[in-house]
């Protein structure tokens, strides 16, 4: 009991714990295992998500489109 409560002995608690704290122990495992890898493909997620909805507007398209005009490099 007191190797329970002091945190100590884990290994023999891994049978009396329950299968949700199994799963959760597990998960953060995971987590901490491929930290990095998890964090760069949110990354890669979320600069996909703005640059699609930047190309989407009219207003910034127009950076992104040919103009009609030829093959001008600075067209102003």
């Amino acid at each position: 009991m007191i190797g329970r409560r002091a945190g100590t002995n884990r290994v023999d608690m891994r049978r009396d714990d329950s299968l949700l704290t199994r799963f959760v122990d597990s998960v953060f495992y995971y987590f901490r295992l491929a930290e990095f890898e998890i964090l760069f493909v949110l990354f890669v997620v979320i600069a996909y998500v703005i640059f699609k909805d930047l190309t989407s507007r009219p207003e910034y398209n127009r950076i992104l489109v040919e103009k009609p005009g030829g093959a001008d490099i600075w067209p102003f």
